[in-house]
């Protein structure tokens, strides 16, 4: 469906193009408008749209069949061992679809320290938008020439989400034991019965109310970044675009997290909505001006194997990926269901920091081992 949908936008992007030059449209209009913010709407729907579409449902149709409350119920007392509420099992599996509707899921939970821990820990998981990202890596750099490389791959991607769940639990332990000390509450609830869901009401809500209002969400946020994006790479100072300069500055930073200052920028530049982070990667490695991808996943794999990426690079970016900062919509949620710009910076600054310090431990526990043997 993502293809489908991507193969779509294109087309119909070809159609825009041609509109701009039968109106003698100066050459940046067309730039800004149909490579910067169309072309950047378009990998976001594609990318977002069909996994949420999916995601939703079942999760819904979970809800209504009265199997929801006996996980949380079922899983409390490992929750309550890190200080967290059982109830946060649910908001982590909404984070799979997008955290912002696991952070809005949090209102479940009745007890504010509890809250505010599933909030600031929701973005450990990786929503569907980083999915991508994270198979890609898997299938190219980490499935060691398998002959089965997509199981092996799907078998990476597992144990690096199982690796978010520990981390949730890690941080969670930490925080409730230090800024969000308290004692877990009790967890008294009465067990709604098994019943046969609403299959219809179910797809319907899950589309009004989940779906289409998280898509739209994040394409008000998407559609000014595709934007921004087009400019610094079109804006030159000397001989190097902005993203060029950018990189540079960041390269020494991402050489201590075992990756590079394009890396960075792609995350950074990102930051709307992690869907365009290869995108973005691909066109600062190429210098051209307008975000792109490959149509084969060999062709990506040579351009990054000469920008000298290993199996440590990849790994780094995964676990990267997995841990770093919200994207915007997910912040600006924060923001709204906390009212406090203080706990949203604190969201920002907890995970990135998590990523930076797990990236530099694997980049120089590699680099020591590799020494020793």
């Amino acid at each position: 469906p993502s293809e489908l949908l991507a193969t779509s936008f294109f087309a119909i992007e070809k159609h825009l193009s041609a509109v701009f030059a039968k109106l003698n449209a100066p050459g940046w209009l067309h730039g800004f408008v149909v490579l910067g913010i169309y072309r950047s709407l378009g990998w976001v729907i594609a990318v977002m749209l069909p996994p949420m579409a999916i995601f939703f449902p079942l999760f819904g149709l979970l809800e209504d069949l009265g199997y929801l409350p006996r996980v949380a119920f079922n899983l409390d007392r490992l929750f309550q061992k890190a200080g967290a509420h059982g109830k946060q099992a649910l908001t982590m599996a909404m984070g799979f679809g997008c955290n912002a509707a696991g952070v809005m899921a949090a209102r479940i939970i009745d007890s504010p320290r509890e809250r505010m821990l599933a909030i600031l820990t929701n973005n450990f998981m990786p929503c569907n938008g980083r999915f991508p990202l994270l198979i890609a890596m898997a299938s190219l750099f980490l499935s060691g020439g398998f002959a089965r490389v997509n199981l092996i791959a799907a078998l990476i991607v597992a144990a690096v989400v199982l690796f978010g769940v520990a981390i949730t639990f890690l941080v969670s332990y930490i925080l409730s034991r230090t800024l969000l000390r308290g004692v877990p509450s009790f967890f008294t609830l009465e067990l709604p019965p098994y019943r046969r869901p609403h299959i219809m009401q179910i797809l319907v809500r899950s589309l009004l109310d989940r779906t289409l209002p998280v898509l739209l969400r994040a394409v008000k946020v998407a559609a000014p970044a595709g934007g921004i994006v087009w400019i610094l790479a079109n804006l030159h100072i000397g001989d190097l675009n902005i993203i060029g300069h950018g990189a540079s500055f960041l390269d020494p930073l991402g050489s201590l997290l075992g990756m590079d200052g394009y890396i960075l920028l792609a995350f950074i530049l990102a930051f709307p909505a992690n869907e365009i982070v290869l995108p973005v990667l691909l066109m600062s490695y190429l210098g051209v001006g307008a975000m792109l991808e490959f149509d084969s996943l060999a062709a990506m794999k040579t351009l990054f194997a000469s920008r000298g990426w290993t199996w440590v690079t990849a790994l780094n970016v995964m676990i990267f990926s997995m841990l770093h900062f919200p994207c915007g919509t997910t912040l600006l949620t924060i923001y709204n269901e906390t009212k406090s710009r203080l706990w949203t910076c604190a969201a920002a600054v907890l995970t990135t920091g998590t990523a930076v310090l797990v990236c530099v431990v694997i980049t120089q526990g590699i680099a020591v081992l590799q020494k020793l043997f």
